[in-house]
């Protein structure tokens, strides 16, 4: 059998990501080589998930109570977001289900008329993953996996790495110069290390962050420019110790020229604050999120610049991007790493079998991770623009500024029926957009007319029984933190 040369460039969550999903799910069909170097660091600040993780992880047999106690990982059940629709103003958007589902409509609309008649409870009582972030429970195993993680990215990686080289990934050590192309294909046909060593190989992904090394440092693939949409452009991270039990959830709070992150691990607390670069410097950004965090500082604050947006072709002739190098959408909604894992679980469905790549296959990955990413941006940019806050110039501009119609078209049809339209595949379902508009102020002019099919005491039987049976699920629930150290107890 003739394998499959599979050179990866770059290590990281990414690198590392792909190495151990191709060398263990492809098995001996393919040989990986990942090139790395100590001397470039990875970005790593990345320490929040979603759900979709679990496919993966599923996928290779990781265990996951091994994963947790050796990445210092704590439970995710949603993100809070405070500040956001106006100063003082706070919402959870969670991971689980809003209520009971019908065939014609979401639990919402039910809601929404009990809400008309002045009975209706808040959202959180219908949702028992929200409940329980509030009240700081959880315990695993739960069915419908509407939950995540908080994890050390470092640590992650180096978790991959340990599944990878047992698959036969070979590390090299070792900066990469040059990027040599076949004339007469246009094919990637090795990579020049400094050293002068040669990795050849057949099929090469680009993990190389935001450089793009190969996939526009040699491919020239191009590169759409979200930054209109989407105003912030960098980030200053730092970590903390720990003062007081994790929380089972991310703190997203708004701040005058962008939002700050609080993410809770066994041992630490990962902190950052994205920004604008038109309305603060550096500087003041690292002023901001020291006035801002708690507990001890245990790192020096590091500022990351980015660009917001997506590569045009994120798999061109044999070369495919996974990561930082494919695009970026801020960490807002924690879909980083879902990005690595779908481009990789996507490789995976069209690799290639021979010598040439059809070029119907390589159209139809790039149609769909474009709009994966567009639909995340989407979602993203909602949080901004749908906000009631006018008292700094940058939440002005997020205000007034024009949308995306695919988002404007979305917005108008949840605050006209209540109906949100999603896509097959789409990362964020229905309760998603749902919980996230209502918190940021948009309330829908109707329900479904199924609902008026229902006396109002057999709407009142029916909601009261949701809320009665979610409360009794989350008392049943232990405290997250006995049960994190009980479950998967960190070594650090």
């Amino acid at each position: 059998m003739n394998k499959r040369r599979v050179v990866i460039a770059g290590g990281g969550t990414a690198g590392w990501m792909a190495a151990a999903a191709v060398s263990q799910l492809m098995g001996d069909t393919v040989d990986v080589t990942l090139v790395e170097s100590d001397a470039i660091p990875a970005v790593g600040v990345g320490e929040a998930t979603i759900p979709t993780l679990h496919v993966l992880h599923r996928l290779l047999g990781i265990n996951e109570r091994e994963f947790m106690a050796e990445t210092d990982a704590t439970l995710k059940l949603g993100i809070a977001f405070e500040n956001w629709f106006k100063p003082g103003h706070e919402y959870l958007h969670s991971f689980g289900l809003i209520g009971h589902e019908t065939w014609a409509c979401g639990f919402h609309h039910f809601w929404l008329k009990a809400r008309s008649q002045g009975w209706g409870a808040d959202l959180a009582n219908y949702i028992p993953e929200y409940l329980a972030a509030l009240e700081g429970r959880y315990a695993l195993p739960q069915p419908g996996e509407h939950y995540a993680y908080h994890l050390d990215a470092g640590l992650y990686a180096k978790f991959l790495r340990k599944i990878a080289e047992e698959n036969h990934t070979v590390r090299i050590e070792g900066v990469i110069d040059k990027v040599n192309i076949d004339p007469d294909t246009g094919y990637i046909s090795s990579l020049r290390l400094e050293s002068g060593q040669q990795i050849g190989g057949e099929l090469f992904i680009d993990c190389s962050g935001f450089r793009g090394l190969l996939i526009e440092g040699a491919l020239h693939s191009g590169f759409e420019d979200w930054g209109h949409h989407l105003l912030c452009d960098r980030a200053v991270a730092v970590q903390t110790e720990s003062l007081e039990p994790p929380l089972p959830y991310t703190r997203s709070i708004a701040r005058d020229c962008g939002w700050q992150w609080r993410i809770p691990l066994q041992s630490r607390t990962g902190n950052g604050f994205v920004f604008c670069s038109q309305y603060m410097s550096d500087d003041e950004a690292i002023d901001v999120l020291l006035k801002n965090i708690r507990g001890k500082p245990i790192n020096a604050p590091r500022v990351i610049r980015y660009r917001t947006g997506v590569r045009r072709a994120q798999w061109n002739k044999n070369c495919i991007a996974v990561g930082l190098s494919g695009g970026f959408v801020e960490p807002l909604e924690s879909t980083g790493i879902h990005l690595f894992q779908r481009a990789i679980i996507r490789l995976l469905q069209f690799f290639p079998n021979g010598k040439t790549i059809p070029q119907s296959d390589i159209d139809e990955f790039n149609q769909a991770s474009y709009h994966e990413m567009e639909r995340i941006r989407d979602f993203i940019v909602l949080h901004y623009h749908q906000t009631e806050r006018d008292d700094t110039p940058f939440w002005r501009h997020c205000r007034a500024m024009s949308v995306p119609d695919t988002l404007r078209h979305r917005i108008n049809t949840f605050s006209q029926s209540g109906r949100v339209k999603t896509w097959q595949d789409e990362v964020f379902a229905e309760s998603s957009w749902v919980m996230v508009m209502l918190g940021q102020g948009i309330v829908p002019q109707r329900y479904h007319p199924i609902v008026d099919r229902l006396t109002n005491n057999d709407l009142k039987a029916f909601v009261d029984h949701v809320e009665t049976q979610t409360r009794k699920k989350v008392e049943s629930w232990p405290n997250h933190f006995e049960f994190i150290r009980r479950y998967c107890k960190s070594a650090l």
